[in-house]
């Protein structure tokens, strides 16, 4: 597996609101709300204004949370960074 590197959506461009299970994403760029459960808003938190792998991103997610940094999960990360530039809130850099 490759390990593909993601870039985050530029300052100010997400506005994201906490709305009880679920998060609302609302993208100033494209002007779409999404709708998403964790842990989305706390891989966007994590990944910083840097590029971004499924392997540095389970390293920090793992300070705040109780994570391994295994291929697990670093596999289950990859996904989600798929799934979000699927959606457009991340860019592969």
């Amino acid at each position: 597996m490759t390990d593909r590197t993601y870039r985050a959506a530029p300052p100010g461009a997400l506005r994201i609101e906490p709305l009880g299970e679920l998060t609302a994403i609302f993208d100033r760029r494209s002007m779409q709300t999404h709708l998403v459960v964790s842990p989305m808003p706390e891989i966007l938190g994590a990944m910083g204004t840097d590029a971004c792998s499924a392997a540095r991103l389970a390293s920090r997610l793992a300070a705040a949370f109780d994570l391994c940094g295994d291929d697990d999960v670093q596999a289950i990360l990859a996904e989600r960074l798929g799934e979000l530039a699927a959606m457009g809130l991340v860019e592969r850099a």
